[in-house]
């Protein structure tokens, strides 16, 4: 071989050494862009997930406070409830206590009992119905016990009677006031 064609295959072999070598350059730099491509990918799936599971976290922590709130404003509820028939019979007997005159002083003292009772459990949330005679009757508001005959035309549909006060315990009622309708 001559010394012409010996620079000839040399310059060939690095050519073609080069040109092999920007094809590997090339395949890497393509590699790279979809490795890069698939971490952003992977990047925006995860804050995607993250983002999703900080919502339903944040309701969570929503909902657990208001049931919270909820349950401390009706935890008494069962207490209250059980109170409430002792509370009619005060009612009852201040009602009977005033008609005897004797027991002027028995009565002072069951109406302070009373006073008090009465107080402590509004203190703890508790408030009466607000039921009149006369009053429209409503079907969400009371409870019918029974219907008689209206003594005039402008009371029938109306309350004529309360039987036993409603009491609300917040804003839930925990007993409807009972009531007769005329009809």
């Amino acid at each position: 071989m001559s010394k012409k064609e010996k620079t000839n295959d040399i310059e060939n072999d690095q050519i073609d050494g080069v040109q092999s070598e920007t094809v590997d350059v090339e395949e890497q730099v393509v590699e790279e862009q979809t490795v890069e491509e698939k971490l952003q990918e992977e990047l925006k799936q995860e804050k995607d997930k993250f983002l999703r599971l900080f919502a339903e976290f944040e309701n969570y922590k929503r909902r657990t406070s208001k049931e919270r709130v909820e349950l401390f404003s009706t935890a008494s509820e069962d207490v209250m409830k059980t109170l409430l028939p002792i509370l009619d019979d005060f009612e009852r007997a201040l009602t009977h206590i005033e008609e005897d005159k004797e027991a002027e002083e028995l009565r002072k003292g069951v109406l302070l009992i009373y006073q008090k009772l009465v107080t402590t459990l509004e203190q703890k949330g508790l408030t009466a119905v607000k039921v009149e005679k006369g009053d429209a009757f409503n079907a969400d508001d009371h409870e019918a016990v029974t219907q008689i005959p209206a003594p005039s035309d402008d009371l029938k549909g109306k309350i004529i009677d309360v039987i036993e006060k409603g009491y609300k315990l917040g804003e839930k009622v925990i007993r409807f006031p009972k009531v007769v309708i005329g009809q």
